[in-house]
């Protein structure tokens, strides 16, 4: 044993971690204090579109006149600072707070993709370096009073949804999914997860839905339909909507632009904003 841990020295150690951490803890509460509504977007399984979804709700929200932060806490994968148009890292204040992106008045944006000077790199984390950089991104980004914070987790139940859960005590979850049943089968997980941590469920939205098609204007049902409605019946939870399969979502993402924003008349649009009235009932 070293002299500095047989004098305590690793003790005194330790106590400056939880004094640092409970500082930070402080900070956490103050800065969540000022956010009326926190709204994690989830999904059950990857490629259900659970970005695009998280990117349209903020700017949905911001277009009708709400102070609104979209977080990206999808570390390994995120996509967020490319379907906002983030082209830069974000600035840091001389008293080194990260100043979240500016989409537009309403809008500020915080994701890992705008903090890595080589965008390509990996994040090659275990979950407590994950759970760290989650509440930096609460604790150490200049986040105005908001009347929502929307939060991009990744697929599944792991560490970043469950540090949300215990960071954010008060946060809902909007569970996106896609009709198939396989898709469905990772959400019934997603609905008994927020079970097991207390967390509020606002709703569950279908994605990729009706296809309509450009020529005939018929709707085609690309995968079987209903499904994700059928299953919020049978998990007693809500039912946001559905949102048909459309293309331009996917060139609208890529051009750093949610399409709510570039086309209101778009089916895709049109029912977001059905998602977005179930969404303000359920809010403060």
């Amino acid at each position: 044993m070293s002299d500095q841990c047989s004098s305590g020295g690793c003790s005194s150690s330790q106590g400056g971690g939880n004094m640092a951490h409970n500082m930070q803890d402080k900070i956490i509460e103050s800065s969540l204090a000022k956010i009326k509504n926190k709204i994690l977007v989830m999904s059950g399984k990857g490629g259900v579109g659970k970005s695009s979804v998280a990117a349209n709700i903020a700017a949905g929200l911001a277009k009708r006149g709400k102070k609104v932060g979209l977080m990206d806490v999808d570390l390994h994968g995120p996509s967020i600072a490319k379907m906002m148009g983030i082209n830069s890292m974000l600035d840091v204040t001389p008293d080194n707070f990260i100043m979240p992106w500016s989409y537009d008045k309403n809008l500020k944006v915080v994701s890992m993709q705008a903090l890595m000077p080589e965008k390509d790199h990996a994040v090659i984390w275990r979950g407590p370096a994950k759970t760290g950089v989650i509440r930096q991104f609460i604790a150490d980004v200049y986040w105005e009073e908001l009347d929502a914070m929307v939060i991009d987790s990744p697929p599944g139940t792991g560490d970043e949804p469950l540090t949300v859960a215990q960071v954010v005590p008060d946060a809902m979850a909007v569970i996106v999914a896609t009709p198939q049943e396989v898709a469905l089968a990772d959400v019934r997980k997603s609905i008994n997860f927020c079970s097991t941590v207390n967390m509020k469920i606002l709703g569950l939205v279908e994605n990729m839905g009706g296809f309509k098609c450009p020529h005939c204007g018929e709707t085609i049902d690309i995968f079987p339909t209903g499904n994700a409605k059928i299953t919020a019946q049978q998990m007693n939870i809500p039912f946001l909507g559905s949102l048909p399969f459309d293309p331009d979502v996917v060139k609208a993402c890529d051009n750093g632009t949610p399409i709510i924003n570039l086309n209101a008349k778009s089916p895709f649009s049109v029912a977001m904003g059905e998602i977005l009235d179930g969404i303000e009932a359920k809010c403060k």
